[in-house]
């Protein structure tokens, strides 16, 4: 008699993963729910929104007869997520803490506990994705160390796990799991490959998970839930924030009031808050304006946040950007890239976008150059680059450089056009 597969099932108290953990114990596996504890944190009626979260997992595991377990990451989270995510805004860049999460906590400190410490043969999500092995395939992978050596044995035998798309189309989040390790994909189960959200659902209810359908869907940074972002870092600039932690980081991010300072003529517009809390693309609330403008750019060694009247100002388009050193979910570039150091493939950097399509070129120190096809708004760094080959999730790369938007292109032209009339002018009729 076949031995029955052990799966860790990361719970968070609400409909996907209470659902994940459902389909796991009707295929026969063994299952153990664990709730992750990341951050500290009481909602704007000073309720604990984590324990409540935690309440609503174990009543699930319950419901289910199927033992429940908490870990709690709330100091790696500090020091691998949310350190990260101050640095990032104070180097005037703007990141996805949520891809970090799950490169950083989910798929590194908790696959480990799942697999080390609770003895599990696999684990599993509840996030809307599909990979390149069946369920039995993950059971089979046994774990491989990393490369001692800065190359890999050009005759080892590779047989990567890929990373694809759900068959929900608009809740795949294939594109928060762009940075997960290759090691922790080959041992994680996906229960929700294959489903919608609606039908996810109808399951709840049928399973009479009536206490996690109510709850509203979390839409917010994963720390921070609904809260307004501006309001939170400035909050943890005050005496009141409750962590101590937030002592030991340079006072972390304090307020540093500026200009709106207009992109076409250098007219000062008003004063903001601080840098910080503004981002590329964002209408900015200027006292005394009538109009809508916009952030273009931010200076932050002056403070000066450059503003565009109109939402689709030229300034917002961009059509190229540089990543940091990319990380390809396979751990290698595709062959067509490492084979020609250029391919064509799609991108987005803001979930649900609309992919575009572009073309990567590969560089020596393992960052890419991306050129879109058409020019895109409000391109950021900080944010993540993700590329798409068909269904497949390639990876992502940290955008750490910006192309010219349209609008220096068009000055920039203008300026050509100006200088080639003043020779023109300038230069005289020759004697007939």
């Amino acid at each position: 008699m076949a031995l029955i597969k052990h799966v860790v099932c990361a719970m968070s108290g609400g409909v996907d993963s209470s659902v994940a953990a459902l389909l796991l114990k009707r295929r026969g596996y063994n299952v153990t729910g664990v709730f992750m504890k990341n951050w500290d944190s009481l909602d704007e009626k000073g309720v604990c929104t984590t324990e409540k979260d935690c309440e609503d997992a174990y009543r699930v595991c319950q419901s289910l007869d199927v033992p429940f377990h908490q870990v709690s990451y709330v100091k790696e989270y500090w020091h691998e997520v949310f350190s990260n995510l101050l640095k990032e805004y104070e180097r005037g860049r703007t990141p996805n803490p949520d891809i970090l999460c799950n490169k950083h906590i989910k798929f590194n400190h908790f696959h480990k506990y799942a697999i080390d410490t609770l003895g599990a043969d696999a684990m599993a999500t509840g996030h809307y994705a599909r990979t390149s092995q069946e369920d039995d395939e993950v059971f089979e992978q046994a774990h491989t160390a990393p490369p001692t050596t800065l190359f890999r044995d050009r005759f080892e035998i590779r047989n990567p796990v890929k990373l694809y798309k759900g068959a929900d189309l608009l809740k795949d989040q294939t594109f928060f799991l762009s940075q997960i390790p290759q090691q922790a994909l080959r041992q994680t189960m996906f229960p929700l490959a294959g489903l919608t959200k609606e039908f996810v659902k109808k399951m709840a209810a049928e399973a009479g998970f009536h206490h996690v359908l109510k709850k509203k869907e979390s839409m917010g940074i994963c720390f921070i839930g609904e809260r307004n972002f501006e309001n939170f870092i400035l909050e943890m600039t005050s005496d009141h924030f409750d962590l101590q932690l937030l002592c030991f980081y340079f006072q972390y991010l304090d307020p540093k009031p500026g200009n709106f300072v207009s992109i076409e003529d250098g007219t000062v517009m008003g004063t903001h808050k601080g840098w910080f809390t503004l981002t590329l693309g964002q209408r900015a609330r200027i006292g005394g304006q009538r109009d809508a403008w916009f952030v273009v750019d931010k200076d932050i060694v002056t403070g000066d946040v450059f503003v565009a009247p109109t939402t689709n100002h030229p300034a917002l388009f961009r059509d190229t950007v540089r990543t940091e050193r990319f990380h390809w979910v396979t751990e290698d570039p595709p062959p067509e890239l490492a084979r020609t150091q250029m391919m064509d493939c799609h991108f987005r950097f803001i979930h649900q976008m609309p992919l575009v399509p572009c073309t990567v070129t590969l560089n020596m120190d393992g960052s890419v150059w991306i050129l879109l096809s058409q020019p895109v708004r409000a391109l950021t760094p900080g944010q993540f680059a993700v590329l798409y080959k068909g269904d497949e999730c390639l990876g992502s790369g940290k955008i750490t450089q910006l192309g010219p938007s349209e609008f220096t292109l068009q000055k920039g032209r203008e300026r050509m056009v100006a200088a080639f009339q003043r020779k023109e002018q300038s230069t005289p009729e020759p004697d007939s």
